[in-house]
């Protein structure tokens, strides 16, 4: 496996997605070429769309199209994945027949702010890829609470037994995403 992409959950800018997701892929293959794939720009999915679509739209599916695994990493929104989440996974389904997501690798992580840790986001997100047929690691099952206490201002990862842990992550998720090659 050498192409990962990378989806964060959060359009926040500095977010702990973002930082729970860099820890992750510091654990990844020094080879690995890992893109963090932009999702602020997708227009809310439309049918309509599907006989048109939005340069974003293309965009977003040639740039999923040439990963070879996905890591999404996410907030929890309501006890839920945040809209944006689940818009881009609706668009890289789109147009029928066309889904871009069909037989890639994923890993899902969660984090929050409360000691829940993303948990029912996460199940949620593991629910909608099995519909998109995406074989998903389902150990370790990461969860990240309290994350705004494992960071420091600039969003480094400040608790070594996290940064180990994603890191292992990483590098769990290598060896399964290898396994799909």
């Amino acid at each position: 496996m050498k192409n990962y992409g990378v989806i964060v959950g959060s359009l926040r800018k500095n977010s702990f997605s973002q930082a729970v997701a860099n820890a992750i892929v510091a654990g990844l293959p020094t080879n690995a070429t890992v893109t963090f794939i932009d999702i602020s720009d997708l227009p809310l999915y439309n049918q309509d769309y599907d006989v048109q679509s939005p340069a974003a739209y293309t965009r977003f599916r040639q740039e999923v199209a040439q990963q070879d695994a996905i890591i999404f990493v996410t907030p929890e929104h309501n006890r839920s994945i945040p809209a944006a989440l689940k818009n881009a996974l609706d668009v890289g389904t789109r147009p029928w027949g066309q889904n871009v997501w069909a037989g890639k690798p994923a890993l899902v992580a969660s984090q929050s702010v409360s000691g829940m840790a993303g948990v029912l986001a996460n199940h949620v997100l593991r629910q909608s890829l099995v519909y998109l047929d995406m074989p998903t690691m389902q150990q370790p099952e990461v969860y990240i609470g309290h994350s705004q206490k494992l960071f420091n201002e600039q969003l480094d990862l400040t608790n070594e037994s996290t940064k180990e842990f994603l890191q292992g992550v990483g590098a769990q998720f290598a060896t399964f995403a290898n396994r799909f090659a």
